[in-house]
């Protein structure tokens, strides 16, 4: 009788538990950019800044950097990073990055 009364309590806990463990667009760029090789507090800032300026379909090609830092040891720095987002071919990526950058490291 009491696995009754628990069943439906367990099929809500089941339906809202992915919606607690998804991230955030932010906290998704700012791990793909320390993942990229950027310092955490330099990613955290730039994210911030970029997230609300990029559409999804931009994050996600931005995301393909995060497999920059396999060519790399230790840390990115930012004009490595500002190459490698050159290198997509897209110029509204490119500003706001840049200026996210810029931003960040004054």
């Amino acid at each position: 009788m009491t696995a009754i009364l628990f069943r439906p309590l367990t099929v809500a806990l089941c339906l809202l538990l992915p919606a607690c463990a998804s991230l955030s667009p932010e906290s998704r760029l700012r791990a793909g950019l320390v993942e990229a090789g950027l310092a955490p507090k330099l990613a955290g800032c730039m994210a911030e800044e970029m997230v609300d300026r990029l559409s999804l379909t931009q994050l996600r090609r931005l995301q393909s950097l995060a497999s920059v830092r396999k060519s790399h040891i230790g840390t990115l720095g930012v004009d490595q990073w500002l190459h490698k987002v050159r290198a997509l071919g897209d110029a509204e990526i490119f500003l706001v990055t840049s200026k996210a950058a810029v931003g960040c490291t004054f």
